[in-house]
């Protein structure tokens, strides 16, 4: 999705996981002149140390405002992120993998609209790619283009005439291509985090799903990750 770059300091909510497409998305908001409002989303997560990525990654972009904002999906359940499940270290499949958060995307966009709306704000950007990806239906180009007829349909802005956009500047990249983008826009990959599955010591598992994503688009892009693996 096309990024406006005349919006000079217009607000935008971007939703800073801490992950690395997060990272590069909120530093892409920043670049195209909007002035960067980060939200996160404390779901009570297993991997909670990209909570402490999203907080230094805010930071390093001067974002206006960080919130971190609380809501335990472990109440729900039904996800190896959210529940005492396993996180398959087998390799990238074909099948939605159960690191797969129900409505995950759905909800957190939906708080991500609120924020905008609440700042006058009719920008929101989100980190999603279709390329690269653990099969996630919230991934895909067709929930990104729904929810923006959704946000329309379901807010007094939209109401009124005044349309949100919501960017996915990474939608159709891969891993590598965003790694590339990570360097050329002067951030440091180590800030960010993608593991599911961290050691207690703080360490990325190297075999779960995103570690293997992560690993092998820096190894295509040939850039050099400072992330230690346990594998390793």
């Amino acid at each position: 999705m096309t990024i406006n770059t005349d919006a000079s300091q217009k607000r935008a909510v971007v939703l800073l996981s801490g992950g690395l497409d997060s990272m590069v998305t909120a530093a892409l908001a920043k670049e195209a002149g909007f002035a960067v409002y980060a939200l996160t989303i404390d779901y009570n997560q297993r991997h909670r140390i990209e909570l402490d990525a999203a907080r230094q990654i805010a930071g390093s972009i001067a974002a206006e405002r960080h919130v971190v904002l609380p809501l335990d999906l472990r109440q729900f359940g039904g996800s190896a992120l959210t529940a005492d499940i396993d996180v398959p270290k087998g390799g990238v499949g074909s099948d939605i993998p159960v690191t797969y958060v129900p409505a995950r995307n759905l909800v957190f966009l939906s708080l991500t609209l609120a924020w905008a709306e609440a700042i006058d704000a009719r920008d929101v950007f989100i980190g999603v790619n279709a390329l690269d990806y653990s099969g996630y239906p919230d991934c895909r180009p067709e929930f990104i283009a729904g929810f923006a007829d959704l946000a329309r349909l379901a807010t007094k802005a939209g109401a009124q005439g005044q349309a949100f956009a919501v960017h996915a500047p990474l939608q159709f990249m891969g891993k590598a291509q965003i790694a590339q983008e990570c360097v050329r826009l002067q951030l440091d990959p180590a800030m960010s985090w993608s593991c599911y599955d961290p050691s207690a010591a703080g360490i990325a598992c190297g075999k779960c799903d995103s570690c293997r994503l992560r690993r092998e688009g820096f190894e295509k892009a040939g850039i050099i990750d400072a992330t230690r693996y346990a594998a390793d």
